[in-house]
C-alpha cells in the first residue's frame, strides 16, 4: 500500500515520466562489412575494414563509438585501420576505467586523441568519430560527432534525433589526424572540440542506430526505418538480426551501379554527375533503450 501511495503522490507532484527512478541501459548489437570483404569479417577488435567501433559499459553509463579511418593514407603506405582502431580501443579503455563524465562525450574523444598524440609508438592516420553515451540514472543521451559518421534515434517509427554531418567540402569530413612532421600543414586535422555535441532525453524502447557513413551514404532514412519495423522486442538476438539485415542491405546497395544512393544524390547536388552506390566499409551499431539489469 505504501508504495502505491508513494507512486500516486509522485504522479501528482511531477508527472510519472520525469520521476521514473529505474536506471536505463542499452542493449546493443553490431554488424559490418569491410569493402574488400564479401562477408562480415571482424579483424582483431571491432573493426570492419578501416572502420572501428566499441561498446563499453560502466556502472553510470553505456558508451558506444564508431570511427572511420581515412583511406587516403594507403597512398603513403599507412594502414588506415590502425588509427581508427587505436582511437576506439583507447576510448573504450577510458570508459571501462571510469575516466569519463557521461555528460561530456567530447571529453572521451579528447582524452583518447591526446593519448594517441602522446603515444610512444608512432601512429599516423586520420579518422572521423562519433561517441554516444547513455547516462543510466538521468535517462539522457549525450553525443559527440566529428565528421560524417553519426546516429539516428527512432521512436514510434520516426526519426526524433539525428547527428549533423560535418564536412569541409564535398566528401571531405572533419577528422582527427596525426601527420608526420613534414606533412603537418598539409593534412586536414580538426580538434575534438570541433565535434558537434547534443544532449536529450530518451525513453524506454527508443532505438539508437550509430553507424559510419558507409551506411548513411547507401541507405536513406525510409529504408532504414523499414528494416527497424521488423524489430519485435529488445532481446539481443532480434537486435542482432536487424543490425545484420541493415548492414547487408547497405553492402548490397553499395555495389549497385544503377541505384541512386544518398551519396550519389549529394554528389549531384554538388554538380557532379554520379550514379550508383558508394563502395565503403560499413559499421552498424543498433541499440534499444531498456531497463538496466546488472
Amino acid at each position: 500500500v505504501l508504495s502505491y501511495g508513494r507512486l500516486v503522490a509522485r504522479a501528482v507532484l511531477g508527472g510519472l515520466s520525469q520521476t521514473d527512478s529505474r536506471d536505463y541501459s542499452l542493449v546493443t548489437a553490431s554488424c559490418g562489412f569491410g569493402k574488400d570483404f564479401r562477408k562480415g569479417i571482424l579483424k582483431k577488435g571491432m573493426c570492419y575494414g578501416d572502420d572501428a567501433c566499441f561498446v563499453a559499459r560502466h556502472r553510470s553509463a553505456d558508451v558506444l563509438g564508431v570511427a572511420d579511418g581515412v583511406g587516403g593514407w594507403r597512398d603513403y603506405g599507412v594502414d588506415p585501420s590502425q588509427f581508427s582502431g587505436t582511437l576506439m580501443r583507447t576510448c573504450e579503455r577510458l570508459v571501462k576505467e571510469g575516466r569519463f563524465v557521461p555528460s561530456n562525450p567530447v571529453g572521451i574523444l579528447t582524452a583518447g586523441y591526446c593519448e594517441l598524440l602522446q603515444n610512444k609508438v608512432p601512429l599516423l592516420g586520420s579518422s572521423t568519430a562519433c561517441i554516444v553515451v547513455l547516462d543510466r540514472s538521468s535517462h539522457r543521451l549525450h553525443t559527440a560527432n566529428l565528421g560524417d559518421s553519426g546516429f539516428l534515434v527512432v521512436r514510434g517509427g520516426e526519426v526524433v534525433h539525428r547527428s549533423d554531418e560535418q564536412q569541409h567540402y564535398f566528401n571531405t569530413p572533419f577528422q582527427l589526424s596525426i601527420a608526420p612532421p613534414e606533412a603537418e600543414g598539409v593534412v586536414l586535422s580538426d580538434s575534438p572540440d570541433a565535434a558537434d555535441s547534443t544532449s536529450f532525453d530518451v525513453q524506454l524502447g527508443d532505438i539508437i542506430l550509430t553507424a559510419t557513413d558507409g551506411l548513411f551514404d547507401n541507405m536513406p532514412d525510409y529504408m532504414i526505418l523499414q528494416e527497424l519495423k521488423k524489430l519485435k522486442n529488445s532481446n539481443y538476438e532480434s537486435i542482432q538480426q536487424t543490425a545484420r539485415s541493415i548492414a547487408e542491405q547497405a553492402h548490397e546497395l553499395a555495389y549497385d551501379p544503377t541505384y541512386m544512393s544518398p551519396f550519389a544524390q549529394f554528389a549531384c547536388d554538388n554538380g557532379l554527375n554520379v550514379r550508383g552506390g558508394k563502395p565503403d566499409d560499413i559499421t552498424v551499431l543498433l541499440s534499444i533503450v531498456a531497463e538496466y539489469t546488472d
